[in-house]
């Protein structure tokens, strides 16, 4: 319930993906209504599925992974610029970040996308902006990264990966959603970027 009441935008975003992707699990037909379908939109039919494809994911390790990194840093930022702007960089990021993928794939049929992750790295670096330094932990690195340097290797990698298309992850996704996250702040909140250099200097 505290939750709820101080950042209920990230309370219902996280309550809702997760009930939505379950019950996608359970009722496959649901990918069909909700995945995001490039080939579709293009010609501006199922357009809601620029949203709607956010709220489903493949399967139990994805959605676990998106919604970790999601409760570790949407509620942080929520309390820290207010529900309404926190909302604004979600869902834009969430509608942006899959614009490039459209476009990528707006001729090929049977390409489909789905999950929160473009969402989730315009949170992830919307946080960066305001704490720049605070140390992020991965799973498979025993030590903290300082989050700044953590955004820069992942920037890298998206664009790394995005080239080899060796999975059936949409890197572009998150690489543009951390873009429009960054931007999306920038827009928004007064002061951010003077804050977030002097947030570096001072070394917190």
């Amino acid at each position: 319930m505290e939750y709820l009441n101080q950042t209920p935008v990230a309370s219902l975003i996280l309550v809702f993906t997760v009930v939505t992707s379950i019950y996608a699990f359970n009722d496959h037909t649901l990918y069909g209504k909700f995945m995001l379908h490039p080939y579709s939109v293009y010609r501006k039919n199922k357009l809601y599925t620029l949203i709607t494809s956010g709220m489903i994911h493949s399967d139990w390790m994805h959605l676990i992974f998106n919604m970790m990194t999601f409760f570790f840093f949407a509620f942080t930022l929520e309390a820290q610029i207010g529900s309404f702007r926190f909302g604004l960089i979600y869902f834009l990021s969430l509608i942006l970040s899959d614009i490039p993928s459209v476009l990528k794939h707006k001729d090929d049929f049977w390409y489909n996308s789905l999950g929160a992750s473009g969402a989730i790295s315009g949170v992830l670096f919307s946080y960066i902006l305001f704490y720049p330094l605070s140390k992020l932990y991965l799973f498979f690195i025993p030590i903290g990264i300082p989050a700044v340097l953590f955004g820069g290797l992942y920037l890298m990698y998206c664009v790394y990966a995005s080239k080899q298309s060796r999975d059936n992850i949409n890197h572009d996704a998150h690489f543009f959603g951390a873009l429009t996250g960054i931007i999306i702040t920038i827009l928004i909140i007064p002061g951010i970027v003077p804050h977030f250099l002097s947030a570096l200097v001072g070394g917190r």
